[in-house]
Parts: structure tokens; C-alpha cells; sequence
């Protein structure tokens, strides 16, 4: 569960919050379809528009050419 002061903490970790715009969803609705999840989607756009690293395990999104850093232990 999110804590109920999520903003507060997002900030003094360091962190900034990336509205999604429609600039986002126009290109996660144009990428080929090598993922079906449309959040997943999303963040593929986001962090091909915003010079963005993707943590992920998901073999799938690696398919996209974002750069991303493994989660997997």
C-alpha cells in the first residue's frame, strides 16, 4: 500500500513526477506491438521521449530499444 503522503516522499527521495501528455500516448498508440500491456506501453514512450531508463525484467520491452537496467536477482 502507497503511503497516504506519496507526493511528500516522491520529493524528498529525490525524485520528479512525469506527467503523462499527449505527445506520450500519441507514440505508445504508434509502437509496434511486441507488448500488449498498455501501461507498459506508456512507459516505453515516456522513456523513448524523455531519454528515460526503463528498470524492468520483462524480455519484451528490451525489444523496443529503450535503455533499460535489469531488475531480475
Amino acid at each position: 500500500m502507497a503511503p497516504s503522503d506519496m507526493d511528500a516522499v516522491i520529493e524528498s527521495e529525490g525524485f520528479t513526477q512525469l506527467p503523462i501528455s499527449l505527445f506520450h500516448g500519441d507514440q505508445a498508440g504508434q509502437l509496434p506491438e511486441h507488448h500488449k500491456d498498455p501501461f507498459d506501453r506508456m512507459l516505453i514512450a515516456q522513456a523513448q521521449a524523455e531519454g528515460l531508463v526503463i528498470v524492468t525484467c520483462d524480455d519484451k520491452i528490451k525489444m523496443y530499444g529503450v535503455k533499460t537496467l535489469d531488475a531480475k536477482s
